[in-house]
C-alpha cells in the first residue's frame, strides 16, 4: 500500500516557506477552516491547551480532510503522550523545553524507531494504516515522514546546541522566545537582545547540522524570519483571530453610537 508523503518534509526539502498556524480551540472545524484557506500545517497544543485525546484526533483529522498537515505539541512526561499523537497519524509531534542533550535523546529513543530510536511499534492505527502497511515500510515511513521538533525554549540547552542539532532522528529546532526571556529573567520584554540572539544561533545551528528551524512569527517580520533560515513559522492562532474580530465588530458598533 502506498502512503501520503508528509507536504511539510516536501516543502522543507525544498527549502521553501511552510506557513503554521496554532489552534487552541481544539476541534475538526477550525482545522478543517485553515486547511480550506490554504495554510500548510495547523499546531495542536497539548502543554497549555487542556485538549483530550479524542479532540487532538478530530483536529488531525479535520486538516487531513482537506490537505493540511497537523503537528501536535505534546505534554512533557510519560511516553505514551509523545507516541499516541504519532498514531493518530499527525505529521510529527513538538516536545516542550528540552533542557539538554541527554533530554533530546529521550525524544529520539520514543519518537523513531529502529535503526535511530526505540519507539513502540503497534502499527494498527492510523499512522500505520491498521495493519495494512508492511512492518518495514511502517517503520520506513515513520522515521522519514512524521517530524520530531523539539523546542529551544530555555537558556540550559543553549549549552548544547550544537550538539542537540547534530543528533539523528531530531528533524526540527523550534525556537520559543517567550519562554526562553523568561528563562533568562527578562519574561516582559521578549524581544530582548539575548532572546534575539539565541534565535539567531538556533537557526544557525538547524542550517549547520542540516536540520530545519522553526519559530513563531508574524506577517511583519516573516521575510525577516525567512532570511535568518527559518521555514517553518507559525503565523497566527486561533484565538487572536477571534478576539481581534470579535473586538471589530463591537468597536464598530460603539463608533456608530448604539452601545452605551
Amino acid at each position: 500500500m502506498e502512503y501520503k508523503k508528509n507536504k511539510v518534509v516536501e516543502k522543507l526539502k525544498k527549502d521553501q516557506l511552510v506557513t503554521c498556524v496554532k489552534l487552541n480551540i481544539t476541534d475538526n472545524i477550525p482545522a478543517e477552516l485553515a486547511a480550506l484557506c490554504g495554510v500548510d500545517c495547523i499546531w495542536v497544543d497539548m502543554e497549555h491547551v487542556p485538549a483530550d485525546l479524542g479532540q487532538v484526533n478530530r483536529a488531525i483529522l479535520g486538516a487531513k480532510a482537506y490537505g493540511a498537515e497537523s503537528i501536535v505539541r505534546t505534554a512533557r512526561g510519560a511516553y505514551s503522550n509523545v507516541i499516541r499523537p504519532l498514531e493518530m497519524d499527525a505529521s510529527g509531534v513538538m516536545v516542550p523545553h528540552v533542557m539538554n542533550y541527554e533530554d533530546a535523546k529521550q525524544v529520539v529513543y520514543y519518537t523513531k524507531f529502529h535503526p535511530i530510536g526505540r519507539r513502540p511499534i503497534d502499527g494498527g492505527n492510523a499512522d500505520g494504516k491498521y495493519c495494512l502497511l508492511d512492518t518495514a515500510d511502517y517503520i520506513r515511513y515513520s522515521n522519514e515522514e512524521k517530524l520530531t521538533i523539539i523546542q529551544i525554549e530555555d537558556v540550559e540547552a543553549m549549552e548544547d546546541l550544537d550538539k542537540i542539532a547534530a543528533l539523528e532522528g531530531i528533524d526540527m529546532l523550534f525556537f520559543g522566545p517567550a519562554d526562553f526571556s523568561q528563562s533568562i529573567g527578562n519574561p516582559v520584554n521578549i524581544w530582548n537582545e539575548k532572546t534575539l540572539e539565541a534565535r539567531k544561533k538556533v537557526a544557525e545551528a538547524a542550517r549547520a547540522h542540516n536540520k530545519f528551524a522553526g519559530t513563531v512569527g508574524g506577517l511583519g517580520n516573516v521575510k525577516e524570519l525567512y532570511d535568518m533560515g527559518f521555514r517553518f513559522i507559525n503565523l497566527g492562532a486561533d484565538v487572536c483571530a477571534l478576539s481581534d474580530y470579535f473586538t471589530q465588530i463591537v468597536s464598530g458598533v460603539k463608533d456608530m453610537g448604539l452601545l452605551g
